[in-house]
């Protein structure tokens, strides 16, 4: 048995005068407001979304 790995994102920064697809990429992480931390499942398609938006984030592995 395996189990996924994890990793927890939490947005430091507002998405305010960002361009729509940063916000929408937001939102697709499912971080809605500062300074609450989501665990999200690791894979090559959440990287990608985390690379996009990531200078408004902070990962924690």
């Amino acid at each position: 048995m395996m189990t996924k790995k994890m990793i927890t994102v939490v947005q430091v920064k507002s998405a305010i005068r960002r361009t729509q697809d940063q916000t929408d990429t937001l939102k697709g992480l499912g971080l809605t407001r500062l300074h609450r931390p989501r665990q999200i499942e690791d894979n090559p398609s959440v990287r990608g979304m985390i690379a996009k938006v990531a200078h408004l984030i902070q990962v924690t592995e």
